[in-house]
């Protein structure tokens, strides 16, 4: 994506940011200083770390390069608030993100400030090189992508807590009304990955054809009701259902149902960012890692979708609740090219031992789904919006 300079161009994206960044803010509005810590499990980052995370990108990232007069904020933030880029020097590990109890969230507050005032000023601005600006929207949808983050984590630091507490009425599904049906694509040359002028990651890139073989896919999101059946069968004992690898995180793990489901006198309840409630048998099933939606779909004798085969059927049903497990392994496409630099990291590094899941959900910012956006986890993971559709073989 190639920005033109011009002074609409411009007002645009500073608007963007702005947004952006009120936008992370507000999702934090409802915690305490003390939920912004935790860190209960590796995958989840307290909430003050991704505040400063996604500041310290554009520190890095665009300051720091393309504004000569910018002076860090705070030379112990890139130590502390690194995430993954080598490129940009040595970082805390991981595990050790929550026991950070310094600096104080008002204190990574101003440091946003901060931050998000020299961007504005840098940008507002008549020489603002192009590449800044690219750099400028990538750190836009990069913080759009920690918010959903944000979500996640926050529910499960709530989710965790032995009172169950409420966040909010946010960020909760709703039944798919639809009738069910199936889906028919028919055997073909199908072009896949990202089209037109706007922003997309490298990831999508490059365009290209695939063939797909005749198949069907399903025109609504597996339910909870459909769930709770799954588990009744007795499918959570039953090891024919599963890979190897998915029976052993089970065992391991001892799970028996989604992730913030809790069977109290016979009744299934979840957390919810509104609370302990009951499930919802008509909507869908969510928070399945990629072990238990392959073995619903094994159970059903039928089978997730490709990634491929989603792209191409995108246009033809709903999407946008949950996240949806396909049965691609996140792989570089014909002529993806990684960027030189730490830029490179953002997602090369990543594709082995990972799993594509395709959609959106109602975590992801309102202009940052696409059909043709390749999300990615590893198959135990949970804590995710993560959720469950079914294809066939024709």
């Amino acid at each position: 994506m190639k920005p033109i300079q011009t002074e609409s161009t411009l007002q645009t994206l500073l608007r963007q940011f702005q947004d952006c960044r009120h936008q992370t803010e507000q999702i934090c509005a409802p915690l305490t200083p003390e939920d912004h810590v935790p860190q209960p499990m590796v995958d989840v980052s307290p909430p003050k770390w991704h505040l400063a995370h996604t500041t310290w990108f554009f520190e890095q990232f665009l300051l720091g390069p393309f504004n000569p007069d910018y002076r860090v904020y705070d030379t112990d933030f890139a130590y502390l608030f690194n995430s993954y880029y080598n490129n940009a020097g040595k970082r805390i590990l991981r595990p050790n993100r929550g026991l950070m109890s310094r600096p104080p969230v008002q204190e990574v507050l101003n440091y946003r400030s901060h931050v998000t005032q020299a961007v504005t000023d840098f940008i507002s601005s008549s020489s603002t090189a192009a590449r800044a600006l690219e750099i400028l929207t990538l750190g836009i949808h990069h913080e759009q992508q920690h918010q959903e983050l944000l979500v996640y984590d926050i529910k499960y630091i709530l989710g965790h807590q032995p009172t169950f507490p409420v966040y909010g009425e946010a960020f909760g599904l709703h039944a798919e009304k639809q009738e069910f049906n199936w889906v028919p694509m028919e055997e073909g040359i199908y072009s896949i990955g990202y089209q037109g002028d706007g922003f997309c990651y490298d990831n999508e890139l490059a365009r290209h054809r695939v063939f797909l073989e005749p198949y069907r896919i399903a025109n609504k999101l597996v339910t909870n009701g459909e769930y709770m059946e799954f588990i009744a069968s007795g499918a959570y004992s039953d090891f024919n259902l599963w890979h190897a690898d998915g029976w052993d995180f089970l065992k391991v793990n001892q799970l028996t149902a989604p992730l913030y489901w809790h069977q109290q006198d016979g009744q299934w309840l979840q957390y919810t960012l509104n609370g302990l409630v009951p499930v919802d048998p008509t909507a869908p099933v969510q928070h399945v890692s990629f072990y238990e939606a392959f073995a619903f779909a094994e159970w059903q004798g039928k089978r997730l979708p490709t990634e491929f085969e989603w792209e191409a059927a995108a246009d033809q049903f709903s999407w946008g609740q949950v996240w949806e497990w396909t049965g691609s392994a996140y792989l570089p496409y014909p002529g993806f090219h990684k960027a030189p630099g730490a830029l490179g990291e953002y997602n090369g590094k990543f594709m082995v031992n990972q799993q594509v899941l395709r959609g959106a959900s109602v975590a992801t910012a309102a202009d940052h789904s696409r059909n043709s956006y390749r999300n990615f986890f590893a198959p135990p993971s949970r804590w995710i919006f993560s959720g469950i559709r079914l294809a066939d073989s024709l």
